[in-house]
């Protein structure tokens, strides 16, 4: 079963942001948008140089008003740890959730049982705490921050214009679509 347009289920974890430990919930999803950005584990490979690309496009982010959270099955002592050792995760101001029992990773159907860690997973959640984006990747495979402001963007025109549809490729500014009878097999 699809995840898109379900509300984002219960959670409470731990975790780490600006200098300081929060705790964070589903609640924290609600009435903005949000990004849920899980990547298997802290003092890996790719994983700092998406969370990188994240703290160097956070701006951009907050400018649509998005807040990110990553996660990860890591403690969120780990992410500190991690925060104030590595170069590229010091650049990071947004939340790094702690997830060590799974839940949030087991809500978001990305948890790699057999290893206790999680896929990489990227969720836009919409104001009312409805999935609106799921993207799934294997292991190996880094995500690109500036395609997943271009996704966001899209997101929340559909979202504010009812009515219309962004098409492939679209950017922002760019002509919409507005789905009629009128449109089949002439596109």
């Amino acid at each position: 079963m699809s995840l898109i347009n379900t509300v984002v289920k219960p959670f409470k974890a731990q975790a780490f942001k600006s200098g300081k430990f929060v705790e964070v919930s589903d609640a924290n999803l609600k009435g903005a948008w949000s990004v849920v950005f899980f990547y298997p584990a802290d003092f890996t490979f790719v994983c700092p140089t998406e969370l990188e690309d994240l703290a160097d496009n956070y701006a951009e982010f907050q400018k649509l008003g998005v807040e990110i959270y990553s996660v990860s099955t890591d403690t969120h002592f780990a992410h500190k740890a991690w925060h104030d050792s590595s170069p590229a995760i010091k650049k990071i101001g947004y939340t790094m959730v702690g997830d060590p029992t799974g839940t949030i990773s087991r809500n978001f159907e990305v948890m790699i049982e057999a290893d206790g860690i999680a896929d990489r997973g990227t969720f836009v959640v919409d104001p009312a705490g409805k999935i609106q984006i799921v993207e799934i990747t294997a292991g190996g495979i880094g995500r690109d921050a500036k395609e997943l402001l271009r996704k966001i963007k899209a997101a929340q025109y559909v979202a504010s214009h009812p009515g219309e549809v962004c098409p492939a490729k679209w950017q922002e500014g760019e002509k919409t679509l507005a789905p009629s009878l009128d449109l089949v097999g002439k596109i």
